[in-house]
């Protein structure tokens, strides 16, 4: 992650200038210090929010000032600006906020009910994996395996980037997604790119060439 930027007129950016007026403004958080909130955010409201003394509604919701301040013990240089600064400027908009509540967008481990939403799906979703994983999904479909929901997404380039976290050379799979929804199997999307979805059955699979 590069570092998070502070505009005077425009809030928060990444990278070098401001998207808006091209200022340079200032740095608020270092790409080290960046990584290390966006990782605490993410395990505590999708992994282990009890550990870090969160309530999580049934909808993964919790008050956004308690994780502030579970954020400040953490880290004692962080505030509720650097919270605001890393949820707004995430690149896959892992975090949604709401008046006085934040959750994780998806990902999630422990059981929660994100809803359905009613953001259109696009008919062709992708998903990433190592080669070894290949035949066995093509034989009995994607599943969630440790989290939640089963993740796919928009592009292949973002699933090509998923699934390298798995392998040097990952597999990218072509997923139906105009007929898994025909066939009145959900699919919701959660973040910038991510779709997620209970099960998708291998014949809603092929290998994207």
């Amino acid at each position: 992650m590069s570092e998070i930027r502070l505009c005077d007129d425009h809030g928060p950016f990444s990278g070098g200038q401001c998207p808006v007026c091209d200022a340079a403004g200032t740095q608020r958080l270092s790409s080290r210090r960046r990584t290390r909130v966006s990782k605490f955010l993410s395990g505590a409201l999708r992994h282990f929010p009890e550990d870090v003394g969160l309530d999580l509604d049934a909808a993964g919701w919790a008050n956004r000032s308690t994780v502030v301040s579970r954020a400040t013990e953490k880290y004692d240089w962080v505030d509720e600006t650097a919270v605001d600064a890393v949820v707004r400027t995430d690149p896959k908009g892992r975090f949604e906020v709401d008046d006085d509540r934040i959750r994780a967008a998806y990902g999630h481990s422990v059981p929660v009910d994100l809803e359905s939403g009613d953001r259109p799906v696009p008919a062709i979703l992708y998903h990433g994996t190592a080669p070894d994983n290949v035949p066995s999904i093509l034989d009995g479909g994607l599943r969630p395996m440790s989290r939640q929901h089963v993740h796919l997404s928009g592009s292949v380039k973002a699933a090509r980037e998923v699934g390298s976290r798995h392998a040097a050379d990952p597999v990218v799979l072509r997923v139906d997604a105009a007929a898994m929804v025909d066939d009145d199997n959900s699919i919701t999307k959660r973040g910038r790119d991510v779709y997620t979805t209970d099960h998708v059955p291998p014949s809603y699979l092929s290998r994207h060439d």
